[in-house]
């Protein structure tokens, strides 16, 4: 059943421009995320973008019967049918006036490279998420810490036409882990992994980058 979207007026509430999204959903546990990781996650001035660039040892889904699927996506900019390793990746996170933040982060296969848009606000206690270039998909999503690194899990799917927001069945999770690594201390580590009953593991990327935060040059990604 349909019902009206609360996306923008929620998104509004409590949006203190002085905190990330990040902060405002983990209020207190903020404070146990690793010194490191709270450069990425921590606030982005007005003006400013944060930039990061690495490595993906894997990209992609091992599911061939899912590229139809994940070539619509691919359009969307949600996902992307392509199984890549040592993918180079870059992130480019840039806050919004209403206080949420915007991302694109782009995957340079051999033959062509992959994008990946969100826009992501607070909502209550959790994180909400639209995903692709018209933000049609959008996920909530429940954050901790844990020794140190940022836990993310989708809790909740729901399509976007217009101000209608269509709730969906649990078809799949996302799982995030973003921790810094005990060799490479100047890189944060990320495992994004999605997946469905049954099928198990339908989508991964994990890797390392390194970030940082400067003023928008003006040029985009």
């Amino acid at each position: 059943m349909a019902e009206k979207s609360a996306a923008d007026v929620d998104a509004a509430v409590d949006a203190d421009p002085r905190q990330s999204v990040y902060q405002r959903v983990l209020g207190p546990e903020y404070a146990s995320l690793d010194p490191r990781l709270q450069q990425y996650f921590g606030p982005i001035p007005a003006g400013w973008v944060g930039s990061g660039s690495g490595v993906y040892r894997v990209a992609g889904s091992r599911h061939l019967f899912l590229r139809p699927v994940l070539t619509v996506m691919a359009w969307r900019h949600v996902l992307f049918p392509e199984l890549g390793h040592d993918v180079p990746f870059g992130v480019v996170n840039t806050p919004s006036t209403d206080g949420g933040l915007g991302a694109v982060r782009t995957f340079e296969f051999l033959r062509r490279t992959r994008i990946m848009e969100d826009a992501m606000v607070v909502q209550g206690d959790r994180l909400y998420d639209r995903l692709g270039k018209r933000g049609g998909l959008g996920v909530a999503i429940r954050l901790s810490v844990v020794s140190g690194a940022l836990h993310m899990t989708s809790t909740a799917l729901a399509l976007h036409i217009g101000r209608v927001r269509i709730p969906l069945p649990p078809l799949a999770t996302m799982h995030l882990r973003e921790h810094i690594g005990e060799a490479e201390t100047a890189r944060q580590q990320v495992d994004v992994r999605i997946d469905a009953p049954i099928l198990g593991e339908v989508f991964r990327y994990t890797g390392s980058f390194v970030y940082s935060v400067g003023p928008a040059t003006g040029s985009g990604v």
